[in-house]
């Protein structure tokens, strides 16, 4: 049984990275608690399988295959949405590309690359959805951010940590433009979640994994699931009066100092 206020029967959500991983977990999250959900994704094979599951759900699914980096292509979906559903309540912004590159070896190009993934196309997805909440009073956007926005991860990371600090800064500024207008707007910050790229760096660097549970607490790298209690809460009218707020979800990565050790690799047999 849903409680009343986590309940989002009725509700539209528009979810990018759709076919797999955290935007897949997250529309899936949000459609067992009774939304539909707009699938965005640029991969059709992977919108069509979490449009199967969405429908055993009982909730309605609609595929759209988007480059969520063009405005252009954005605008053209929320007219769809306008047309199809009518309504937009909640935005989940998890789609865009990164890319590993030392400081001193990445192009100006390839920076503008990354930044107009996940930042310009982050802004477009929220000014978009944006304008139809703001005209009917109320909505939420989660943008999904990193721990690479307040803390270096090193590893040539420098143009995805420079985008994450940007949506981090997104994030504040339109809640506090947004938000007494109805709109609440949060980030949720991920450490590191399991996921194809992610294994085969940990499979072509065997310390690597090591390196990061070195850094989490909870003894265990995330999994896509993990979010769906946090998107399903952000979503709902339980967190009415949660807006601006930028939530890890890390199993105590940025709680731990960098010269402490976790409990569990401590503790007694």
């Amino acid at each position: 049984m849903t409680l009343k206020t986590f309940d989002l029967t009725g509700r539209v959500a528009v979810v990018s990275g759709a076919a797999s991983g955290l935007g897949q977990a997250m529309s899936l999250g949000v459609a067992e608690a009774g939304a539909d959900v707009v699938l965005v994704d640029r991969n059709e094979a992977g919108l069509q399988a979490t449009c199967q599951q969405v429908e055993k759900l009982g909730r309605k699914a609609i595929a759209e295959v988007v480059d969520v980096s063009d405005p252009d292509q954005i605008a053209a979906l929320f007219e769809r949405v306008d047309a199809n559903c009518g309504r937009v309540d909640y935005l989940g912004n998890v789609a865009g590309d990164g890319l590993l590159r030392r400081p001193e070896e990445i192009t100006i190009d390839e920076l503008k690359l990354v930044l107009q993934n996940l930042v310009v196309g982050r802004f477009a997805m929220c000014q978009q959805a944006g304008r139809r909440m703001l005209a009917a009073g109320r909505g939420s956007i989660v943008n999904i951010g990193s721990l690479a926005s307040s803390t270096a991860l090193g590893r040539h990371h420098i143009a995805y940590s420079m985008s994450m600090g940007a949506v981090i800064q997104m994030t504040r500024e339109l809640s506090t433009e947004w938000s007494c207008r109805g709109v609440r707007v949060n980030a949720i910050l991920p450490a590191q979640v399991t996921n194809d790229n992610l294994r085969e760096r940990m499979q072509a660097d065997p310390d690597l994994e090591q390196q990061f549970l070195s850094g989490i607490p909870i003894g265990r790298l995330g999994v896509p699931d993990d979010i769906k209690g946090l998107s399903v809460f952000l979503a709902s009218d339980a967190a009415s009066w949660i807006t601006g707020a930028l939530i890890p979800m890390d199993g105590g990565n940025m709680a731990l100092n960098g010269g402490g050790t976790p409990g569990w690799m401590t503790a007694p047999e």
